[in-house]
């Protein structure tokens, strides 16, 4: 029996005879694009404050991410203009970049022999489950290497689809990851100590009093590192030149960042709408095809992350929990949350996890294109 194991090029064919045949167009194509636009707006607000108050991590994104899923496959015309994403993506850079302390430098001076050994293995071994993707063509091209990549799942979105993989099954991959890690780092953390973990995911205050002077010095440094990183010929400019800037400042006593976290949520919204606007009936049928293994990727791991955080437990004598939140390859916003309602050395997990992000920032792209190369003739 042959197998039907859905290819790039079938998915791009799918596509292609969709648009010949725009009698097939469903019937939220033929509704105004500012009656669709209301209506995914809407949706995405009711569905997002239910995945939040459900404490689903990453629900401001994954949240109109899924609406616009929903809206695209079923034949909607809009898509968001072009200088909103790349704002989007500034603003991320920006609060990327205003996370970093003086704590986590000195942190990092500490133990950074530690520190760069931890993350670049969990990083080899998401490379090498990456390239087991990509040579079984689980997914299409390198999406399956860029998926694969522990942590900073928005901006790994982002910048695979800028080297030219298929970004609409990189944020699948991405956020699948980012929704079953926190729930099992949840679950271990509320099983490990007495309080209940769950206490650290109540509601954000959303509209705190802020500073609108620092608010209006925050937009201005976004928008002038979005067009210097759009001129630049940095991949990812409008991503990169924001968290590079931004920390320098931050770091140096210059600037302190406001983001409010209604605008943050905005910045979400606009990057998850984005995302799944870009689905289509054939992707969504690829992306199901590969759910198992993709699960199965994720799963081994999570539990290679464990195993690492028990020789840290032996060999250093780093109490449990600790550990496993350190190393754990979830985002660093959603386990910083976790971790900030135990007992638990903040400050360890906090650098190592920052230390893996902007190695994966530093260095996904070139072990992308170099396993990319690697499997050109496995994969051709």
């Amino acid at each position: 029996m042959e197998s039907h194991t859905p290819t790039k090029a079938t998915i791009v064919s799918s596509e292609q005879s969709q648009t010949l045949a725009p009698h097939r167009k469903e019937r939220l194509g033929r509704l105004p694009k500012s009656v669709q636009w209301l209506m995914m707006i809407s949706v995405s607000l009711v569905f997002s404050v239910l995945l939040h108050h459900w404490q689903v991590p990453a629900s401001l994104l994954v949240g109109p991410m899924v609406i616009g899923i929903l809206m695209a496959t079923n034949g909607a015309t809009i898509s968001a203009p072009a200088p909103l994403y790349l704002g989007a993506q500034s603003v991320l850079g920006v609060m990327i970049g205003g996370s970093m302390t003086v704590g986590i430098l000195a942190s990092f001076a500490s133990d950074w022999p530690l520190i760069l050994g931890v993350t670049g293995i969990t990083l080899l071994a998401s490379s090498f489950l990456g390239w087991i993707l990509c040579i079984k063509q689980v997914l299409p091209g390198t999406a399956g290497i860029w998926g694969s990549s522990p942590g900073a799942a928005s901006a790994m979105v982002i910048m695979a689809e800028t080297f030219g993989a298929d970004a609409r099954l990189v944020a699948f991959m991405q956020y699948v990851r980012v929704v079953i890690v926190v729930g099992v780092a949840s679950s271990v953390a509320n099983f490990w100590v007495d309080p209940d973990v769950a206490n650290a995911m109540t509601p954000y205050d959303w509209f705190p009093a802020f500073d609108p002077a620092g608010f209006a010095v925050t937009l201005g440094l976004a928008g002038v590192c979005c067009f210097v990183g759009q001129k630049s010929r940095l991949p990812s400019g409008p991503l990169l030149v924001p968290i590079i800037v931004t920390m320098a400042l931050h770091l140096g006593g210059v600037l302190d960042v406001v983001l409010p976290e209604w605008f943050l949520g905005l910045t979400y919204a606009v990057i998850g709408w984005v995302i799944g606007l870009k689905f289509t009936p054939p992707i969504l049928r690829y992306a199901a095809h590969a759910l198992p293994k993709v699960l199965l990727s994720i799963f081994v791991l999570i539990g290679f992350c464990a195993g690492i955080s028990g020789l840290l437990v032996i060999f250093l004598d780093v109490d449990p929990l600790t550990a496993y939140l350190a190393t754990s390859p979830g985002g660093l916003d959603s386990v910083a949350i976790i971790a900030a309602s135990t007992n638990v050395d903040l400050s360890f997990i906090l650098v190592l996890q920052a230390t893996r992000f902007f190695m994966v920032l530093a260095l996904g792209p070139s072990l992308a294109r170099l396993i990319a190369r690697r499997t050109a003739h496995l994969t051709g």
